[in-house]
């Protein structure tokens, strides 16, 4: 019975993508900022700039901590580059600070 555990434990994991996921941003953009166009375009340019910088760092994260911080960024009905993009860096940030 407990050869099987090691099987049930590498299939429970879930794997992080090598690159940013996609996010679709546009309903945390209007749930952000409502029907103003103008902010929406804001809102979607911030989420823009977070994903871009995502992009040139997404190496330099752990495993861990994107996987985990994929699951904060995408809680719910929305999902945020800036709010994926911040629980890095404080993640970053957490491991580098003397215990």
């Amino acid at each position: 019975m407990l050869v099987h555990l090691p099987i049930i434990i590498l299939t429970s994991l879930q794997p992080v993508a090598d690159n940013v996921p996609k996010l679709d941003v546009a309903r945390e953009c209007q749930f952000e900022v409502g029907s103003s166009k103008e902010l929406q375009n804001k809102c979607a340019e911030d989420e823009k700039l977070a994903r871009d910088q995502l992009q040139k760092e997404w190496a330099q994260f752990s495993p861990t901590a994107k996987r985990q911080c994929i699951q904060e960024a995408t809680m719910g009905d929305a999902a945020s580059y800036v709010e994926l993009q911040t629980c890095l860096e404080m993640e970053r940030e957490a491991q580098k600070s003397p215990k």
